[in-house]
């Protein structure tokens, strides 16, 4: 009898967690205003990748004919992907670990390894930000220092304080070396790790100090934020833009920018380069969309808050690149230089070569506060949904058993920020820019696509593309468009494939400039993809065994989706998905 009571007690607790738990999922907090969450999508995929990495692909991968393979990749894979990811966490109302376990069991692990990969993304993208400050907060000085070779960090004979041709290679620029033994006081490798930069370490220090006061109060906050954070880089970017197309030799750079060049249309590195581009600056397959589409209403157009997300990601690119190119342009005219032996690649854009053109203009100061500001915009929004990623997840998965101890969304968020702190000290120590190079590699490159490939086809084969219309059909009160259809079913798996085997294809060890990685540091950057990806296939194994009886069987059980259905009047109707009362909300 003791036993039996004992029994009922536990029953009884199970289900009042049970109720708990259907409690927060229906309380769960929403977008303020739809506005709020497009200009949080918006400020998410418009990031730092948008004023370094588009450009230099653009002119890198023949100029204008470049934007063909690219619009291509986005109408093709970017906006179909963009416009699944939205639908299924604004349908089950939850973060990407959850939803994805009710889609599809055996892929469950698939929401875990977004998760993963997100807050790892966040450690060392917060760094970004921590550069951004550190150069904005040298930027109100009565000189700009990274213009002058007389400081105490430059290296005697080896200091130009003009640009530099890239064929130069016994001499660096003032900017390069503030770049390198100030900012980062860098080492000759990661075997040498060196002391933690206290400077920088309270620059990171204050980054995720305003990432927490964004987003502690939930989408209540951010909402708020986002307003602010995602429309003020555009009055920066049109002001930069009106000032560098004004200045001597900006036709050029923009000429350079655009100019097509057809030969490199047709290879097939500069359709993976486009396609890579559409993924990384979209967020595709790292869990925000679905984690940010969880708190809007249930009837919310997600049709058009795609097309939105899309189009102003798409056109913020190329303003950049407009913007980035004018004043190359006028920096290759100040030197005499061809257009082609000053532009580069990835950090060395933004914090090497753009603080060199903006102390040449008139002014420079004030075009230097603003650009870094912009900078620091730009990456906070991204970083709002990468740490919102996490904050979802132990909300979802944790909030009903330790109700008490969660009810508190500030404590959570805290803890969430304080351990990405200390995750992200490596990056700031002497050698950290070997770390970061060797994670934002391994991280957002090599694992990413794999994840991606694991998401759209568990969606679009095994859960279905007909149960995927169905779920938009009742938020909506229309099916989508069979052009929708027709890229999940075919056109994304078969896209995202051959994304797959071609950056396997083109795999070569990681470099920063001239240095190549030891063996060991590859090793080691493997395994830092896996710290994401290995949940997939430890996610599925769990639920294999989860279940009883034979191989087959089991296997059947993992693949069926958790999801409601039920036939009424011959035809599935979905009962997950709460019906819209009223048409969608435009």
């Amino acid at each position: 009898m003791e036993m039996n009571g004992e029994d009922a007690e536990k029953d009884l607790a199970l289900k009042q967690l049970d109720q708990q738990q259907q409690q927060q999922q229906q309380q769960r907090a929403t977008w303020s205003r739809q506005l709020e969450f497009i200009l949080a999508t918006v400020g998410y995929a418009v990031g730092l990748g948008n004023v370094w990495r588009f450009p230099y692909l653009c002119y890198n991968s023949g100029g204008g004919a470049f934007l063909i393979p690219y619009f291509i990749m986005v109408l093709v894979c970017g906006v179909p992907l963009v416009y699944m990811e939205i639908a299924i966490g604004q349908c089950t109302q939850l973060g990407p670990v959850h939803a994805f376990a009710k889609i599809c069991p055996l892929f469950k692990g698939v929401g875990l390894a977004a998760v993963f990969m997100s807050y790892i993304f966040s450690t060392y993208y917060m760094v970004l930000i921590s550069w951004a400050l550190y150069y904005l907060f040298h930027s109100f000085g009565s000189t700009l220092p990274w213009t002058s070779c007389n400081n105490t960090w430059n290296v005697d004979g080896n200091c130009s304080s003009g640009f530099l041709s890239r064929n130069v290679t016994n001499r660096q620029s003032a900017s390069q070396q503030f770049f390198d033994h100030k900012l980062l006081e860098q080492t000759n490798g990661i075997e040498d790790i060196g002391g933690i930069r206290w400077d920088l370490c309270g620059y990171l220090l204050l980054a995720w100090v305003i990432v927490y006061f964004s987003i502690f109060k939930g989408v209540k906050s951010t909402g708020k934020v986002v307003y602010f954070t995602a429309l003020a880089p555009y009055v920066i970017l049109f002001a930069l833009l009106i000032n560098n197309v004004r200045l001597p030799g900006a036709k050029d750079g923009i000429l350079y920018f655009v100019t097509p060049v057809w030969s490199k249309l047709f290879k097939v590195k500069t359709w993976a380069h486009a396609a890579g581009q559409v993924f990384n600056s979209l967020g595709i397959a790292f869990g925000c969309l679905v984690s940010m589409a969880s708190y809007s209403k249930s009837n919310s157009n997600i049709l058009r808050d795609t097309l939105i997300m899309s189009t102003v990601n798409s056109f913020t690119s190329i303003l950049a690149g407009f913007v980035i190119f004018s004043a190359i342009g006028y920096m290759a005219h100040m030197h005499n230089l061809p257009v082609d032996k000053i532009a580069t690649d990835g950090p060395g854009l933004v914090f090497v070569v753009c603080p060199e053109i903006l102390s040449t203009m008139p002014v420079p100061q004030l075009w230097s506060v603003l650009f870094f500001f912009m900078l620091l915009l730009l990456s906070l929004d991204s970083q709002f949904a990468n740490v919102d990623v996490a904050i979802t997840f132990i909300k979802d998965e944790f909030g009903h058993k330790a109700l008490p101890y969660l009810r508190r969304e500030e404590l959570v968020t805290l803890v969430i920020c304080a351990v990405g702190f200390i995750l992200g000290l490596p990056h700031v120590t002497k050698g950290g820019i070997y770390i970061f190079q060797l994670m934002d590699n391994y991280t957002a490159v090599q694992s990413l696509v794999f994840l991606a490939f694991c998401e759209v086809v568990p969606v679009s084969w095994i859960f279905g593309v007909p149960r995927l219309s169905l779920m938009i059909k009742k938020m909506l009160g229309r099916a989508p468009h069979i052009y929708f259809r027709l890229s999940w079913l075919l056109l994304c798996p078969v896209l995202v494939l051959v994304i797959m085997v071609t950056s396997m294809a083109q795999y070569t060890r990681t470099r920063y400039g001239k240095y190549t990685y030891p063996v060991w540091a590859e090793v080691l950057g493997w395994g830092i993809a896996m710290v994401s990806v290995v949940w997939i296939p430890v996610g599925a194994i769990h639920e294999i065994f989860c279940h009883k009886g034979s191989f087959l069987q089991r296997l059947k059980k993992a693949t069926t989706s958790t999801i409601d259905f039920q036939e009424v009047s011959g035809r599935e109707e979905l009962e997950l998905c709460n019906p819209a009362s009223e048409p969608p909300a435009t």
